[in-house]
């Protein structure tokens, strides 16, 4: 049974309750609340189908973007899902892959090549032209300096042993294929996956 109401209480229900008639009677009552159906976010939205750069598995991301791809308008990502239309996921995300959002937002994301000159501490961003030549400048001087044509034993054997390749693991068959091919005919011995990383 409760305990009856004394003095105290009775004065503290009374003066809330005046206290909000007299919010009323200023006018800062709550309006009316209108339903109102709001527009679909996705509802004119540029869809593009892509694959999720996390990990090995390859599964299939919806990325919704804004823009009406006229030429001064940049294109901005807003939302990424699962592909329920492809094979190896089904529509699921993982929870990294759930976050793609996050990653590409990120203020911390590098959308250039950079690189480090030697002796220096801080990296430099340059063009992508630029990084492909420089790469390819130091592949050539580092395979004439360290290529072995015959073993010991006077064997043909071809081998580069002084750099390895990390090939991508969301590639198809035959991405996969044609980087075998070009790697093993320049010699190279090294070569993994990212899907193993």
């Amino acid at each position: 049974m409760n305990a009856p109401m004394n003095r105290r209480q009775f004065f503290r229900i009374c003066a809330a309750g005046i206290g909000s008639s007299s919010l009323v009677v200023l006018g800062l009552a709550p309006s009316v609340a209108h339903a109102e159906m709001r527009a679909y976010k996705l509802d004119r939205a540029t869809e593009t189908r892509n694959t999720c750069a996390y990990c090995s598995v390859g599964c299939g991301i919806l990325m919704y973007s804004t823009g009406d791809k006229a030429k001064n308008v940049k294109a901005e990502v807003f939302h990424i899902e699962g592909d329920a239309d492809h094979p190896v996921n089904r529509g699921t995300l993982c929870p990294k892959g759930a976050a793609l959002l996050d990653m590409m937002k990120s203020p911390s994301r590098l959308k250039r090549p950079e690189v480090r000159r030697p002796g220096s501490d801080q990296w430099e961003p340059i063009e992508w032209e630029q990084a492909i030549e420089e790469i390819a400048k130091q592949m050539k001087a580092d395979r004439d300096a360290n290529f072995i044509a015959k073993n010991a034993e006077g064997q043909t054997v071809n081998r580069w042993l002084s750099t390895g390749m990390l090939a991508a693991s969301a590639g198809s068959n035959e991405t996969g294929y044609l980087t075998q091919k070009i790697v093993r005919s320049l010699g190279m011995i090294a070569i993994d996956n990212q899907a193993r990383v």
